[in-house]
């Protein structure tokens, strides 16, 4: 692992690797705040599934605010980037559940639903339901949901240990199976930085790897691997089969680097504790 790591061309990396057991291994600065990109956006997903079990929302009533073209749009369907919302406006790309569109417009909608339902802006939202009763000390949200958190690697340690366990504590294992399941399945779109997908899996704000080629992921990664990448160099997996997670942070934006680095760096997690 730390071979591995200290060959990414990057100034700053963490990485931490986790069992149903408990922690497996950590390397780098394991307390440094790493800007998270779109890794905020599975945090912002289960601040919204806890607000659907407190009842604050319903995960399959329209979201407001959408254009009066998508008004049918679920907080399901802009979970699962399924709403039909163009990437970065709040405009029609397509029908609501015809195409997978990755959208931080949803993401920005979202926030404000979840902020309306509860009477406190979304990043205390956030900080009250999830990073805060999980332990996460350093993790904090200062502005949109869809890209805007600061988190450490030892931040995401309880928060991959709460996947692996499929769920209790915040989130009723119920909801975390269904998060974690394919949304809508077959839809086509593109996965951000790999290219077009004829079934671009997701689920309730996580990527799942299905049948993708090309993928972030190893090829020894089973289907039902799920996670996130994100823009500012850094991700993290959860594979069920395997029993696995694992996150790796870094401060070097997305490329080249990581296409090559971060299969390599699964193969060798599933290698070495598979």
């Amino acid at each position: 692992m730390s071979e591995l790591l200290a060959g990414w061309p990057v100034p700053h990396a963490a990485l931490a690797v986790l069992s149903t057991e408990g922690v497996l291994s950590t390397e780098g600065e394991l307390d440094r705040q790493f800007w998270l990109a779109s890794l905020t956006k599975p945090l912002a997903g289960l601040a919204a599934l806890v607000a659907v079990e407190e009842g604050a929302l319903e995960l399959d009533e329209p979201v407001p605010g959408l254009p009066p073209e998508l008004a049918s749009a679920t907080l399901r369907h802009l979970l699962a980037h399924a709403g039909g919302l163009a990437p970065d406006r709040r405009e029609r790309a397509a029908a609501v559940g015809t195409r997978r569109i990755y959208s931080n417009a949803g993401f920005d909608l979202i926030g404000e639903a979840v902020a309306a339902a509860t009477g406190m802006p979304f990043a205390q939202y956030l900080t009250e339901s999830v990073l805060a009763p999980l332990g996460c000390s350093s993790a904090r949200l200062s502005g949109s949901p869809a890209r805007d958190a600061v988190a450490s690697a030892r931040d995401w340690i309880p928060l991959l240990q709460l996947l692996l366990a499929g769920g209790g504590r915040i989130l009723d294992p119920s909801t975390l199976a269904d998060a974690t399941s394919v949304q809508w399945p077959g839809l086509p779109g593109v996965l951000p930085g790999y290219g077009s997908q004829p079934d671009n899996c997701w689920g309730l704000a996580f990527e799942i790897r299905g049948s993708k080629q090309p993928h972030w992921t190893a090829p020894g990664n089973s289907a039902a691997t799920y996670g996130h990448f994100g823009q500012g160099g850094s991700m993290f997996w959860v594979d069920p089969a395997a029993g696995l997670a694992v996150v790796a942070l870094a401060d070097e934006p997305f490329g080249d680097w990581a296409r090559q680095a971060w299969p390599a760096l699964s193969a060798q997690v599933l290698h070495r504790f598979g």
